[in-house]
């Protein structure tokens, strides 16, 4: 494997082409936009395709091409999904690209499929957390379980050109066991990393109450409830500070775990949580917060914990894959058992309380994001994975 070399050289040779399937145009902006461009800078050409959407301008103004491909995430309907492949099919095979990147498991098994009739270029699945899948039962979501499996059995596991890139050793470990991939095919990075020229460490606001900030989509499977009804028991508390909730994010109805807008509205009318939806403003969200939480049930590496790191803030999480990533129980935050109203509370309380624990733990989440979650640093790993793949 060649070095990365700076900005603006072309390690890579000739103009090959990166495609980077992802299912909305948003979660791209906020998740991939930075390995994008440094994809670029390194001589890639670089193509963007997601389903429809609303921020397409915004891709275009940062250099990049954009493409949409047919997808309806709530469908379930055989004819829909057969129109997702031949989309991106044409895509592949107009776009003819070095590498396809597909985010997150509709595009991996979308565009697994869509690889085939377009000639079979190389591609990367990126696995962005197995939460949903894995997380429960039902009939709905064993189907979809088989059909991910079924996907990584007859596309990845046997094409040796095919690489996996997981957040998480448990992802890692579970690929494995389950037959989906082997070692050599699997990369891990410790999500996708962030910029840490943004997000910079900031003090705690020194007014009350202790601030407690959730910023993540507003799914049950993220914990939200579980963090709401902590709340209510440390407002009931005499011994405890007073402490105020603000839950960042939208509902994401496609998504069968969302949470309600109206549940939503309700929470925020108790008095000690602000629902305030998605917002642009998350550094200053941070800076305004003392504590970061998210008591989900699974992750791939959560980017809201790496931007709260970044800030210097204290974490509160789940002792589950991805968020233990982020996490070293009391070095730079407390993790807890997942579903755990108790727990969760408790170790709210403990940092409400304690604001030089908060403090050192801030100091130490800065630090782990500036050696360990930088965008630089994952960025650099993949840009290394990408040449590899063109020169194989």
């Amino acid at each position: 494997m060649g070095s990365i070399t700076s900005p603006g050289s072309n390690c890579f040779g000739s103009t090959p082409t990166l495609l980077m399937v992802v299912t909305e145009d948003w979660y791209f902006l906020s998740h991939r936009l930075l390995l994008a461009l440094a994809a670029k800078a390194q001589g890639l050409r670089v193509v963007i395709a997601t389903g429809p959407g609303r921020h397409s301008a915004r891709i275009l103004d940062a250099g990049l091409e954009h493409r949409m491909f047919a997808l309806e995430r709530k469908s379930t309907n055989p004819v829909g999904e057969l129109r997702t492949i031949a989309s991106l099919t044409v895509l592949m095979r107009e776009i003819r690209p070095s590498v396809v990147h597909l985010v997150a498991a509709k595009p991996i098994v979308y565009g697994n499929i869509a690889a085939v009739f377009a000639g079979w270029p190389k591609v990367l699945c990126a696995v962005a957390g197995l939460g949903y899948l894995y997380l429960g039962g039902g009939r709905a979501r064993a189907a979809m379980r088989r059909v991910f499996e079924t996907t990584f059995k007859t596309f990845v596991r046997h094409r040796s050109s095919t690489r996996v890139l997981v957040q998480n050793c448990d992802d890692a470990d579970l690929l494995l066991s389950r037959g989906m991939a082997a070692h050599s095919q699997i990369i891990k990075t410790v999500g996708v990393g962030v910029d840490i020229c943004r997000f910079v460490p900031s003090p705690e606001p020194p007014s009350t109450p202790i601030v407690i900030l959730a910023h993540t989509r507003m799914l049950w499977d993220k914990g939200i409830g579980e963090l709401v009804e902590a709340v209510r028991m440390l407002r009931n508390r005499p011994q405890s500070p007073p402490v105020l909730l603000r839950l960042v994010g939208d509902p994401d109805e496609a998504n069968p775990a969302s949470i309600s807008r109206e549940q939503l509205q309700a929470w925020s009318s108790f008095g000690s949580v602000e629902w305030l939806g998605r917002r642009s403003d998350i550094t200053e969200q941070l800076r305004q917060c003392h504590i970061a939480c998210l008591p989900s049930y699974r992750e791939g590496t959560p980017l809201s914990l790496l931007e709260a790191a970044a800030v210097g803030r204290a974490i509160v999480t789940t002792d589950v894959p991805g968020c233990r990533e982020v996490v070293r129980h009391e070095h730079n935050g407390l993790l807890v058992p997942p579903r755990d109203v108790m727990s969760l509370a408790r170790a709210l309380e403990k940092l409400a309380i304690d604001g030089q624990l908060r403090s050192q733990m801030g100091k130490a989440s800065r630090y782990r994001a500036e050696e360990e979650f930088s965008s630089n640093v994952i960025n650099a790993r993949v840009l290394g994975l990408y040449e590899e793949m063109v020169r194989r």
